[in-house]
């Protein structure tokens, strides 16, 4: 059930279950090539994909709980990791690069070898944001730079960052594949009827794909159970935020009580109540 008691009409693709729907399965694999084309803009074309097994990674069970990933390989040998992370883990970026190290390693050869790699890709859909001075940049690219020169100093190795609440194009206001797909991944599950924009045929599959109704039974509770977790985790996190910030307006209104600032004035700033003010 929706928030409003509406039934959703779609899966939500930052569920667990949602993400794999979508973008884990050998049935459901030119919505990937799809998304992953569009976010190279025509620099890469992805033809062919195959999937590989995450265990690979290193993976925990704990990792489960807050990102979801697909590992993949090009018909050029390239690897590329698509993960789906909700929520924002302390070292979020060092994990990155530790995940990178894994379909970098797996290409070693027995004998001889020159050392010649693979382009790696890794990309984030972040279910958060890390970039709070830039407002306006949901998408970061990210290589290894020279840094005197500016110039890319390898360039088979990618991360693509994706911060998913800064992008907020409407319907109508869409240019181009990748931000059609950035705007039915942000907005899939409160849709109740397919975007006029989103015409081609790849979406098609995806809304057909996407739509709970068409579950089997068994389809559908597992949905209802990883909708759960994810529901589960916003509270969690929601929650955390607001006492955090709770704290921050007891922490200043505290040091503007022993300032001797009036207490209307520390009312208006903090939002606490006089009550709450008086017992610090």
């Amino acid at each position: 059930m929706g928030s409003e008691g509406i039934r959703d009409i779609y899966i939500n693709p930052y569920t667990d279950f949602g993400f794999k729907k979508l973008f884990g399965t050998e049935m459901n694999k030119e919505l990937l090539i799809s998304f992953i084309n569009s976010l190279f803009e025509g620099k890469e074309t992805v033809k062919e994909l195959t999937y590989l097994t995450t265990e690979q990674l290193g993976t925990t069970e704990t990792d489960r709980r807050a990102v979801f990933d697909v590992y993949c390989t090009n018909e050029k040998g390239e690897k590329i990791l698509v993960e789906m992370q909700k929520g924002e883990q302390e070292f979020f970026k060092d994990r990155s690069v530790y995940y990178a190290t894994f379909p970098i390693r797996e290409q070693a050869r027995k004998g001889a070898w020159d050392y010649e790699l693979k382009a790696v890709y890794i990309i984030g859909i972040l279910d958060f944001t890390f970039d709070h001075e830039d407002k306006g940049c949901y998408r970061h690219d990210v290589q290894l730079i020279d840094r005197r020169t500016g110039e890319v100093f390898f360039d088979k190795l990618t991360f693509v960052y994706l911060e998913m609440p800064k992008f907020n194009k409407t319907e109508d206001r869409l240019e181009s594949m990748f931000e059609k797909w950035l705007f039915v991944l942000k907005n899939l599950s409160r849709l109740l009827e397919r975007p006029k924009a989103l015409q081609e045929r790849v979406f098609t599959r995806l809304f057909d794909t996407a739509e709970i109704a068409r579950f089997s039974p068994e389809e559908y509770y597992a949905y209802e159970d990883s909708l759960k977790v994810y529901r589960d985790w916003q509270n969690t996190v929601a929650t955390a935020e607001n006492k955090g910030r709770k704290e921050e307006r007891i922490k200043n209104a505290r040091g503007m009580k022993a300032e001797g600032i009036p207490m209307e004035i520390i009312i208006k700033i903090t939002g606490l109540s006089a009550e709450e003010i008086n017992e610090l």
